[in-house]
């Protein structure tokens, strides 16, 4: 399940003498927001709860801005930003993280790249300094050598988390069956191993002029900061930067499945697997919230209705998930299922196939509808307890924005959840998982020679 997360600032009085509870006041997260000369965008939010801040840039670039022929772009510059920029020599970016107990990572996908980094408060300077040293200055170092370099590592973490690993080639076929030829989504964010090899020096540095610039980029501070001081130091730091390009944001028509799209493949595993697979609305669209919950109900936890029959009835499955994964330009519906030995992948997909029907003519009972967005309600509070990570506040606070919501928009999110009926889970699974247009992949045992 896709969980929205944020910090709750509820400021709860003290208690009547009566003993109840007076109602919680509305679910807000203060924040300032500016935007520097070139471009750049930029979000503060005080948080002084910990002595901890984390600094966290988005640049509105992933996968879906390649073309077909060099793909893997966007997921190989996480990698070059971290090699070393104008001020900063090779490797001195972590050692002077590090030094100062600050810890930095990053991701891509097919429609951002982020970068984070969690630190204590009094490191914010130095931080900010790195940051803006590889926003604006990092093609004065990228030579050659250090491109190839970091190639070479892109394609060994192909073969690591795809070629190489049990189904890991699954979800790159499912992805070439799910969306159209030519689609952003239709080809994986790590690129293929062609494009990897084919794109030249030249290509890589246009694709950074293009896309790695203030005014394509959005940046968040949260935590433990002084908000007229962290406005000064951003200006400092960034407000040199020249602005880049204007960017055209990825677009793509609508896809749509037909029919029924089946394909089995081959892989050095023990146990065959099912993967059902259909397309879904974008991200924060009408239906993503309910598919969410199907989700849960059809496989989350011991309780849920596929677990329930595949796992601990019949025991004909060793695993078996369902997740909802929402992006800018549309989603998709995932259900995998691992069978036991001695059960096929058949009798797997006939027992799935008899409890999405019964969730498309039944709403879910109240038991599971509790359980569900009790979970959701939980998780999601649990979760706004941080400031950094992928799953701190920092980082939902750029996806907010970066979708065209507010920074602030925890309450409206969690209101999608929470305002949920049980009918309204049932009409998603019905317009959204019918059996006659999806797609269907098996991955079964190579032969033993």
């Amino acid at each position: 399940m896709r969980l929205r997360i944020a910090l709750l600032l509820v400021g709860l009085a003290a208690l009547p003498a009566s003993g109840q509870s007076p109602p919680p006041q509305p679910l807000t997260v203060a924040y300032e927001q500016f935007t520097l000369a070139n471009g750049l965008n930029v979000i503060l939010h005080r948080d002084t709860s910990v002595p901890v801040a984390s600094v966290n840039v988005w640049y509105h670039v992933g996968s879906a801005n390649e073309r077909p022929g060099r793909t893997g772009l966007a997921h190989l510059f996480e990698h070059l930003m971290f090699e070393g920029s104008a001020h900063v020599a090779e490797g001195e970016f972590d050692t002077l993280l590090e030094a100062a107990g600050a810890t930095s990572n990053g991701s891509t996908d097919s429609d951002r790249t982020n970068y984070f980094i969690d630190l204590p408060a009094n490191a914010l300077e130095l931080t900010l300094f790195l940051e803006s040293d590889r926003m604006g200055y990092l093609l004065e170092t990228m030579a050659p050598a250090r491109v190839d370099g970091q190639r070479d590592v892109v394609k060994n973490e192909r073969r690591q988390s795809y070629e190489n690993r049990p189904y890991g080639m699954a979800s790159i076929e499912i992805d070439r069956m799910l969306w159209p030829p030519g689609h952003p989504y239709s080809w994986p964010t790590i690129g293929s191993m062609e494009d990897l090899t084919a794109a030249s020096y030249d290509d890589i540095v246009a694709f950074f002029e293009a896309y790695y610039a203030p005014n394509n980029a959005s940046l968040v501070i949260a935590g433990d900061i002084d908000l007229a001081r962290t406005r000064a130091v951003v200006e400092k730091w960034f407000g040199e930067i020249p602005r880049g390009p204007s960017v055209q944001p990825a677009a793509a028509p609508p896809a749509v499945l037909t029919e029924v799209r089946r394909r089995t493949i081959t892989d050095q595993v023990r146990l065959p697997r099912l993967y059902l697979a259909w397309v879904t609305p974008r991200d924060y669209a009408p239906g993503t919230a309910a598919l969410d919950v199907a989700a849960s109900v059809l496989a989350d936890g011991k309780n849920s209705r596929l677990y329930r029959r595949l796992v601990y009835e019949t025991q004909m499955a060793q695993d078996v998930t369902a997740v909802q994964q929402p992006a800018a330009l549309g989603g998709s519906f995932l259900i995998v299922a691992t069978a036991r030995p001695g059960h096929t992948i058949a009798e797997i997909q006939t027992v799935i196939d008899e409890e999405l029907d019964r969730l498309s003519r039944e709403p879910p009972q109240t038991r599971e509808m509790e359980r569900v967005l009790n979970q959701i309600q939980a998780s999601f509070y649990r979760s706004m307890e941080r400031v950094g990570g992928f799953g701190g506040k920092a980082n939902q606070m750029n996806a907010y924005y970066v979708a065209g919501a507010s920074p602030d928009f925890f309450a409206e999110d969690l209101a999608r959840y929470m305002s949920l009926s049980a009918t309204d889970v049932q009409a998603a699974a019905m317009r959204w998982l019918p059996p006659d247009r999806r797609v269907e992949l098996i991955v079964e045992p190579e032969t033993q020679r």
